[in-house]
């Protein structure tokens, strides 16, 4: 059964999230956009060309009048100006123009590259998300997010470019490898720690029937975290204001995933963040030592990581200012006033910083 919902800016829509368990669907989704005369790029890693590009290439085909395909190899080392770059060349080789569109294919790596080369090739020409990981699923796929690593700084280039439409095959997720699945639901929880305390109690409730993939219950968490992150980025879809609640555990986060130098999945860097948040929002006297706790065992009962080694904590502190998260000088940092309600503190000290990130590490 196909679920949809509308994504809308100032009540006008934009694009829409559909929720399928196969590809099938995308044919009569591409049929709105009228593109019989138009060339589609699909844009996917090496490891998701695999499996999936063959039947995608194969629907696309039916709705345009050429599809190209341009893979590159899979990993967040990859996810960089250079591919960027190779992506331009090959648009400009097929001679793409202003009313063509590109297709990502793939988890957030991909969406994040294809859509910034979308937001600037020509100025800007229209994608589409198609996530194929749990974490692209339930959050880097919508809002309109992308960019790029530069110099091993996370996403430090990009820009805002809204997709014509994400398509959610659920399938996807159980070809998914563990380690891979577990890093999307440190976005999942992350959704219900700032916004809706009962979708926190609720994934606690149904963890096995989570982590065992169940498409039913699978199906009713994205489109939960679908619905959160949708009302998330209407109100405020540039990042002016109540958008960076969605940071929540991503300032230490990214800080871990830089000097881990990328070897450690998006997801647990931002589950080690939460955790690490959860503690300094205990410090400032807004969340509770037994909700801290809770925290930590959720994350840890859902396989992600809630310690991590080897890191020095100058270069943590370091690399927290010199994330795209500062602002006038301040590390803007979210933290809890409660289990599903989060909030901005622009006023930490490096020694409340350093507590957090002495608590998740070893």
């Amino acid at each position: 059964m196909k679920e949809r919902l509308t994504v809308c800016r100032d009540g006008d829509p934009i694009y829409d999230i559909c929720m399928e368990t196969s590809f099938e669907g995308l044919k009569e989704e591409l049929a709105a956009f009228h593109l019989e005369k138009r060339k589609i790029c699909i844009v996917t890693d090496s490891n998701v060309a695999s499996l999936y590009l063959d039947k995608v290439k194969e629907i696309l085909s039916q709705c345009c009048s050429m599809v190209s395909v341009f893979i590159f190899p899979a990993g967040e080392e990859h996810k960089n100006l250079d591919t960027v770059r190779m992506l331009y060349e090959h648009l400009i080789l097929e001679h793409f123009d202003r009313k063509d569109m590109l297709a990502a294919l793939g988890g957030g790596v991909t969406g994040d590259l294809c859509g910034f080369a979308a937001a600037t090739y020509l100025r800007g020409i229209d994608f589409i998300q198609i996530p194929t990981t749990l974490l692209s699923q339930v959050d880097s796929s919508i809002g309109g997010k992308t960019g790029v690593d530069f110099a091993d700084y996370k996403n430090m280039v990009g820009a805002f470019h809204m997709p014509r439409l994400v398509y959610t095959n659920l399938e996807t997720l159980l070809t998914l490898p563990e380690e891979q699945f577990s890093s999307g639901m440190g976005e999942v929880i992350k959704h219900g720690l700032i916004q809706d305390k009962a979708y926190y109690e609720w994934l606690k409730e149904h963890r096995d029937a989570v982590m065992a993939r169940d498409l039913t219950t699978c199906r009713q968490m994205v489109f939960r975290s679908n619905e959160i992150k949708k009302a998330v980025v209407e109100k405020d879809p540039t990042e002016q204001g109540e958008r960076a609640y969605l940071n929540f555990g991503h300032t230490l986060g990214h800080a871990v995933e830089k000097l881990k130098n990328f070897t450690m999945l998006h997801g647990h860097c931002v589950g080690l963040g939460c955790v690490a948040a959860a503690r300094i929002s205990c410090l400032k006297g807004t969340l509770s030592e037994t909700e801290a706790d809770d925290i930590k065992h959720t994350m840890a009962s859902f396989e992600l990581p809630t310690t991590v080694d080897s890191l020095i904590w100058k270069e943590v502190f370091d690399a927290t200012k010199s994330d795209k998260k500062m602002e006038a000088g301040k590390v803007k940092f979210v933290l809890l006033n409660g289990i599903g309600d989060a909030y901005v503190d622009h006023s930490l000290s490096e020694d409340e910083i350093r507590a957090g990130f002495e608590a998740v590490s070893l």
